[in-house]
């Protein structure tokens, strides 16, 4: 009886590296804010308003998780990591949404790797599926 290797196909496996990069960068993003830094911009008016040392640990712990959660899509490539890494894409893009008013640019790099994240681990490998069968 043959094992069945586990595969990662080439859109699961760029959403993984992005997952890994995404949380690495939300991981240092929540570091810099903790301490602080001179990089934020805080932006009157703006809807959502949040303190900047909470939003530091949100993403701080978001980063560890979305990094964790990248590593073991990128070795297994299993469901169970494709369905944890599409929840964990959103939650990043809903985060890095309300973070727009702190850090402009980079929230909308993130939100826009969050939904690519998202599309690419909810299309099916159609290509591979055929030319197992």
């Amino acid at each position: 009886m043959a094992t069945q290797k586990n595969y990662v196909s080439g859109w699961t496996a760029f959403a993984a590296v992005l997952m890994i990069f995404g949380g690495a960068m939300s991981f240092l993003e929540g570091i810099s804010a903790i301490a602080k830094d001179d990089v934020f911009v805080t932006t009157r008016n703006y809807v959502f308003t949040f303190n900047l040392t909470g939003w530091g640990w949100i993403h701080l712990i978001l980063g560890i998780v979305i990094l964790l959660a990248g590593v073991a899509l990128l070795s297994t490539g299993a469901m169970w990591a494709r369905i944890l890494g599409v929840i964990l894409a959103g939650l990043g893009a809903l985060a890095n949404f309300l973070w727009i008013p702190h850090y402009p640019f980079w929230a909308i790099v993130l939100v826009a790797i969050d939904i690519f994240i998202i599309w690419a681990l909810c299309t099916n490998d159609r290509h591979h599926h055929a030319a197992t069968r």
